[in-house]
């Protein structure tokens, strides 16, 4: 295969990478509960059969479409499945994160070719020469490779981790701590409101909190702490004023879905800024899903118009978001697949946020 193909591919034919596409959107979910299957009854014969069955249908289905990077990836996972069918080897969690890592990169590649963007920060070279080599070693070394290619792809050591719930502690400075402390409880409470919505949010706002007050710790809290804390709970706030289907829909999203949700920064950070003392904590909300690059919104800022507690909390939403957005295939995405994928969005988060941001989950992982 032409290496080219891989780490820089041309679309030979739209309309079949298009169909691909679609394809994969069903295939992955596919993968994912067989992933899960297996990794429950590691001998059952039928559940290897089955996900031997969907990678095989995805390199297939690639093969018609002509998309020899779809091939490259998923013809060494067959191989690998293949032993696994024999009994030569066993499924463990490192030889599993790899599977679905590499099925997560080939979704993001396909999405990036179409979308036209760099496939740079994919990795997707160490990757195939990962499973490559993954698919005709010896028994003993599968973990050893699975934890090289995952460092690899990603960045991180693998090591799955869970997020802690745990509200931090914020102390508001000496002025107006009183009021200061009364707002934030208030706000705190409209967010668990929210959460409560859906089973699925449960725990996201102090996640999220203790990641964005992290990630500004780490780069020397160059936000206020305070305001930053309001602006997490304060977010999400205009989704209650939307239609639950649209900002509850499982799958993917209608162009009038995503047209509705543009409007959800505006009702969080009107509220703010009508409370005297939360005008930064507005701006944060506000401008949370401007993008350096100005393909963002409500007002497609660029990069130095975006204050920085927005820049912070556009990174642990997306993050959140990463972890949430496969549910509906039977499984949160692990920590270091959330953010190996947003490391992998390099357009769409401030660069100077990312390196804090990252520091935070890398202590996180190998705590």
């Amino acid at each position: 295969m032409d290496i080219r193909s891989i780490i820089a591919p041309v679309i030979q034919d739209r309309d079949a990478l298009e169909e691909f596409a679609d394809i994969l959107s069903d295939r992955a979910p596919e993968v994912e509960r067989d992933v899960a299957r297996l990794k429950k009854a590691p001998g059952d014969r039928e559940v290897v059969a089955d996900l031997f069955r969907a990678i095989h249908n995805i390199k297939g289905d690639a093969a018609l479409c002509k998309f020899e990077l779809a091939v490259a990836v998923a013809h060494p996972i067959e191989s690998i499945l293949a032993r696994l069918r024999e009994g030569e080897i066993v499924i463990s969690d490192l030889l599993a994160e790899s599977i679905l890592l590499a099925i997560d990169r080939l979704e993001l590649a396909t999405d990036g070719i179409l979308g036209h963007k760099s496939l740079e920060n994919l990795r997707l070279l160490p990757l195939i020469q990962g499973l490559e080599r993954m698919a005709i070693a010896a028994t003993d070394h599968m973990d050893d490779l699975s934890k090289d290619l995952i460092e690899a792809v990603t960045g991180f050591p693998p090591v799955l981790a869970n997020l802690s719930t745990k509200a931090p502690k914020v102390t508001p400075p000496a002025e107006n701590r009183v009021a200061a402390v009364g707002d934030l409880q208030f706000f705190r409470s409209v967010a668990l409101q929210f959460e409560s919505r859906s089973p699925l949010f449960k725990g996201r706002t102090m996640r999220i909190l203790r990641l964005a007050l992290e990630t500004n710790k780490a780069a020397r809290s160059l936000v206020d702490p305070v305001q930053l804390e309001a602006a997490v709970y304060m977010h999400d706030l205009g989704m209650m004023f939307l239609p639950e289907p649209t900002w509850l829909k499982v799958g993917r999203m209608t162009a009038e879905d995503k047209e509705a949700l543009r409007s959800h920064p505006g009702y969080g950070a009107g509220l703010l800024s009508r409370i005297p003392g939360w005008e930064a904590a507005a701006e944060m909300v506000a401008q949370h899903h401007e993008m350096p690059d100005g393909g963002g919104y409500p007002n497609g800022l660029a990069a130095d118009k975006i204050c920085a507690g927005a820049k912070i909390l556009a990174i642990v939403d997306a993050f959140e978001a990463v972890m949430l957005k496969h549910i509906h295939r039977g499984r949160n995405r692990s920590v270091l697949r959330a953010i190996a994928e947003i490391n992998a969005c390099d357009n769409q988060f401030a660069p100077e946020w990312i390196g804090p941001f990252n520091a935070v989950i890398r202590r996180t992982v190998e705590a």
